[in-house]
């Protein structure tokens, strides 16, 4: 049954099940469409997601839950990877959002509000204060969209490639 949820979007979220694994996958090469760092390998980049995503998916992982949107129609327009990690500082858990993709079809529904919302509610409901991500200093239009959804920018990371 379609819903709108609190971000606008006409659909549900709700949580992935085995069944969500090809469509899951398969959005997994958009991580990389953005254009990342020169000295990344997309295609390992993508190798890797993939591997964990569905590993996560799958439910191997304890502390991590993968979710999927469907719009009104039942059609998955896309899904986001939840992990548990661990402050540096702090030593206190939090959530952590490790991929966060929306299909093509879905893009400029609200689906990745939607769908960040979730994720809160997952971290909220494991007793959570933060919820974090990362995203690439290029994927300008995540950015925007993650400073929209009041997410700061708290680390930046340097790397220089010393080959």
């Amino acid at each position: 049954m379609a819903q709108t949820t609190k971000a606008g979007f006409d659909g549900r979220v709700r949580p992935a099940t085995a069944a969500d694994r090809d469509f899951v996958v398969s959005l997994v090469p958009r991580l990389v469409e953005f254009g990342p760092p020169a000295w990344r390998d997309a295609a390992g980049m993508t190798r890797v997601d993939a591997e964990m995503v569905e590993k996560n998916l799958l439910g191997q992982t304890p502390g991590t839950a993968v979710f999927v949107a469907e719009d009104a129609g039942g059609a998955a327009v896309g899904f986001i990877h939840l992990v548990t990690r661990v402050d540096y500082y702090t030593g206190e858990e939090h959530g952590h959002v490790s991929d966060l993709i929306v299909a093509g079809a879905g893009e400029g529904r609200g689906v990745g509000a939607a769908l960040m919302a979730a994720g809160a509610e997952w971290a909220r409901g494991r007793g959570h204060r933060l919820l974090t991500l990362h995203v690439f200093a290029q994927n300008t239009r995540a950015r925007k969209v993650y400073e929209k959804l009041g997410y700061a920018e708290e680390f930046v990371r340097c790397t220089k490639v010393l080959g």
